[in-house]
């Protein structure tokens, strides 16, 4: 059976209530005329229950509400397109209404993406699913945007012996069309790149229920790129209803190794020079000392780099030189690669969070790039910043991704205030945190997008260019009922809201 979206923890009212909204502000409903033309359309859920789950992502902060049951924001209903045709009638029907609309598939974004910030409609993709065609010949892929990770791997693992190695620690959790929304990243992406590098082309649904193809040309000079406008637009230019995607054959071997270093510095040295000799290893990820002491065989002293490689024996094999040859320039020792066995075993293990969330802590990851010659500054700015807050107990970080100008730095931190501050802490190491970040020429997002919890540094992460982005908005969702109160745009619904 298909999979479908996972709840992130039990969500619990006191007994006998009900589940209520966290933000103060009043939501959109649905009137009598409108639920009608909806039902008309499409399966119509309005059972209390299931919309609350929909009205819910894996935000980390919401996950303390959910154990007092609340949610961010209650929709009205959910509504449960089958295609295309669905989508644009069910986007005509809540333009015309005035009525927000906020797309939902695996739901398993941390940034409250896929929460309906004003209540109204959430539109949930997950029966729009399953893979269309395959072009074995050209390596692409049709698919649906409510395809879950493990089945679309399945089909093209089975039927065709290909993959698109793309593998985020939600792989279980989420969608294709999610993944292209939050322009995301995969735990192979050095080798294989990002979603947005993985994407051919899209169908999608416009405000006003107009359907648009974008893309679908290798290396196309027809005007700007269509589809990297909507790559990363998290459902607030447009619905995503089409996926065509890269893919390449199964990998022929696979090739694994660990190493240790002194220091963060001279592993982030090894992977520059790595990327510098045009090796791209599947996976280059690098851990402080205490992250590598806490999950990963180090003692405390040192810093420990997994690596692996996959694809044809000789392209891996001279990658895997490369890498020993930065590795050995660098200062390393080999460490036990059983190390790396033991990360796969485990990397989408996510029970922590909910353990710690119970306890009371509060815990959240924070990713951003920065070019090579910023990471060293910026891996300690970010941490001093983070643990200055009030009752913060940790922040640590490791290297996750590669590329030929720069890297992923992915900060977790840990704080355990008075049940009282848990919002006042989380908001206070967020902005500790990001502020470090942008001061130290990071970016604002790597992979997990920006929902509500980055939207109030929107502006000050892109500066005059976030007007233009707002044009857009405009132009193409001049109603603004687009997954409102994201992004950092205007709404009509009201400000963006905040806890």
């Amino acid at each position: 059976m298909p999979l479908s979206p996972t709840p992130p923890i039990e969500l619990t009212p006191p007994s006998g209530a009900a589940v209520t909204s966290r933000f103060p502000a009043a939501a959109v409903d649905v009137d009598e005329e409108l639920l009608q033309v909806l039902d008309e359309i499409c399966e119509v859920v309005e059972d209390e229950g299931v919309v609350a789950e929909s009205s819910r992502d894996w935000w980390p902060l919401a996950l303390h509400w959910s154990l007092r049951g609340q949610v961010p924001q209650l929709a009205d209903l959910v509504a449960r397109p089958r295609s295309t045709d669905d989508v644009a009638a069910v986007a005509r029907a809540c333009d015309l209404g005035r009525v927000p609309l906020t797309v939902a598939g695996g739901r398993s974004g941390v940034c409250a993406a896929a929460t309906p910030a004003f209540g109204g409609v959430v539109l949930d993709m997950t029966s729009l699913a399953g893979v269309v065609s395959v072009d074995e010949t050209s390596g692409i892929v049709e698919v649906r945007p409510g395809t879950f990770g493990p089945d679309l791997e399945r089909v093209l693992n089975d039927d065709h012996g290909l993959s698109v190695g793309h593998f985020p620690q939600s792989f279980e959790l989420s969608t294709v069309g999610g993944w292209v929304a939050a322009r995301g990243a995969g735990q192979y992406s050095t080798r294989y790149g990002k979603i947005e590098d993985m994407v051919v082309g899209l169908e999608a649904v416009l405000a006003s229920g107009t359907v648009i193809r974008t893309g679908g040309a290798p290396a196309a000079a027809a005007g700007p790129d269509l589809t990297q406008l909507l790559v990363g637009s998290e459902g607030t230019l447009a619905v995503i209803t089409n996926v065509w995607l890269r893919t390449h054959p199964l990998p022929q071997v696979e090739r694994r190794a660990a190493y240790l270093f002194a220091t963060f510095e001279e592993g982030i040295e090894a992977c520059r020079t790595t990327m510098h000799s045009g090796a791209t290893p599947a996976v280059l990820r690098l851990y402080d000392a205490q992250e590598s002491a806490r999950g990963h065989g180090g003692d405390g002293s040192n810093c420990v780099l997994l690596v692996l490689d996959e694809g044809a024996p000789r392209l891996v094999d001279a990658t895997m030189a490369i890498v020993d040859d930065a590795c050995t320039a660098a200062g390393s020792t080999p460490a036990d690669v059983a190390l790396v066995d033991a990360w796969m075993q485990h990397r989408n293990d996510t029970s922590a969070l909910q353990g710690l969330t119970r306890k009371g802590f509060v815990v959240d990851t924070m990713e951003i790039a920065a070019p090579w010659v910023a990471l060293s500054a910026l891996f300690d700015a970010t941490r001093a910043a983070l643990l200055a807050v009030p009752h913060a107990r940790a922040a640590t970080c490791h290297l996750s991704h590669s590329y030929p100008d720069g890297a992923c730095l992915y900060f977790t931190f840990a704080a355990t205030p008075p049940a009282d501050e848990v919002d006042a802490t989380y908001i206070a190491m967020w902005d500790a945190g990001t502020r470090a970040v942008l001061a130290n020429g990071g970016n604002l997002s790597h992979h997990h997008g920006v929902g509500i919890n980055r939207g109030r540094f929107m502006a000050e992460a892109l500066g005059a260019a976030h007007g233009t982005l707002q044009q857009v908005k405009d132009a193409l969702d001049p109603n603004g009922i687009l997954n409102p109160g994201k992004l950092g745009f205007t709404s009509p619904f009201g400000e963006a809201p905040w806890p």
